[in-house]
């Protein structure tokens, strides 16, 4: 097992509440985390025809197996909504500290169940796929940034030293056929995927519906509906516009990004990493990969995102900003791997707007550090 930057987090948060959801794509290791950190649990599956079946038919029962002071591991949870409200009679009587610990591939249902009947009673953790600062100290990082995009960060393709080229496919059909079913009856699958792949053809770019739905052939609504579904299991992130204290001329319309940039690359129909030196979205898939960075950051230090973009209607344009407590940073997301004067253009021109300080950081597809004159921190894509 990889060891996973959460691990700490999660620890904590089970001393500290009653129990525990560790929510995430499907195959980003919440099972493997969840079975290493709770060895002493009951581990079970919802996924298990009989088991679901049991729970289903007697909730009550099924629990009640689990009622002591180990608890257990209740994977893929979201399966059994009707659990949640026997779960909260149990976790109001005891005084264990993470008794329950549950996992669940779709935030949509397991966030509207625990808000309905858990809340406060349970906490929360997003683990998406590996992060390149977790696959250093095993000697998984690669010079490459080209190599990481491909592979992405899911953990069996990287452990296991799978072929993307062919994990991806089945990754994307499984999910289409299994999860998509589950969160809305979509009699049409292959407009979905037709969907799915215009993400991934779109992805850095302004979030366009309408252009979605007419070369998608559905309504917006539908196209609206159809992205929540992408969103909700993990597969698409939405940046958000910064535009606080800024006027009309702001653009106000979020962009689309990946979780994971492995999963465009086999949307995209590239089958090596040598392909995306020369193709047309390196610089996209470049920045995607660092978006999905920053985000794993967030997410295994148990912080919540706090990313967004800035763009005017001329142009101007900052990749992401971070605000913590009233401060601004400022990231510049280059796959160039030499530094051109070009590349500060956006930062300087944003900060020259606000009459505050800004923590300014360029990173890019080199590999030097530096700090410029311009108080622009220069950092490579390598942590």
């Amino acid at each position: 097992m990889i060891n996973r930057n959460s691990t700490q987090r999660l620890i904590y948060l089970s001393k500290t509440f009653r129990s525990v959801a560790v929510v995430g794509p499907r195959q980003s290791g919440k099972t493997t985390l969840c079975r290493a950190v709770f060895p002493e649990k009951a581990y079970v599956s919802l996924e298990n025809p009989d088991v679901l079946e049991f729970a289903s038919s007697d909730p009550r029962g099924f629990l009640s197996q689990f009622n002591n002071e180990k608890g257990a591991i209740l994977d893929e949870i979201q399966k059994a909504p009707h659990l949640f409200s026997y779960l909260q009679q149990i976790l109001d009587e005891t005084k264990n500290k993470g008794l329950f610990i549950l996992t669940g591939s779709n935030n949509f249902l397991l966030q509207e169940n625990i808000t309905q009947t858990l809340s406060g009673r349970i906490a929360y953790i997003q683990l998406l796929p590996l992060s390149l600062e977790e696959l250093k100290p095993d000697n998984f990082l690669k010079n490459s940034y080209a190599w990481h995009i491909f592979t992405g960060g899911y953990p069996e393709v990287i452990s296991e030293e799978i072929n993307p080229a062919d994990w991806f496919p089945n990754y994307i059909s499984t999910y289409i056929e299994r999860d998509v079913r589950q969160l809305k009856n979509i009699t049409n699958l292959s407009l979905f995927t037709k969907l799915l792949r215009m993400c991934a053809g779109r992805t850095g770019q302004i979030l366009n519906m309408s252009s979605m739905a007419n070369d998608c052939g559905i309504d917006q609504k539908t196209v609206a509906s159809w992205l929540g579904i992408l969103q909700s299991s993990y597969i698409i992130y939405l940046l958000k516009p910064y535009y606080n204290n800024f006027n009309k001329r702001i653009i106000k319309t979020p962009k689309l990004y990946f979780y994971d940039t492995g999963v465009v690359c086999s949307l995209l129909g590239i089958k090596r990493a040598e392909e995306i030196t020369t193709h047309a979205a390196k610089g996209a898939l470049f920045e995607n990969m660092v978006v999905s960075e920053l985000l794993k950051e967030r997410f295994n230090a148990g912080e919540s995102d706090n990313l967004f973009y800035w763009r005017d209607k001329t142009g101007n344009e900052v990749d992401v900003l971070m605000e913590n407590a009233g401060k601004l940073t400022a990231i510049e997301l280059k796959a160039g791997e030499t530094i051109s004067s070009d590349y500060f253009k956006g930062l300087d021109y944003f900060s020259g707007l606000l009459d505050v300080d800004i923590e300014k950081f360029l990173i890019y597809g080199g590999s030097q550090t530096q700090i410029r004159s311009n108080s622009t921190i220069i950092k490579s894509w390598k942590p």
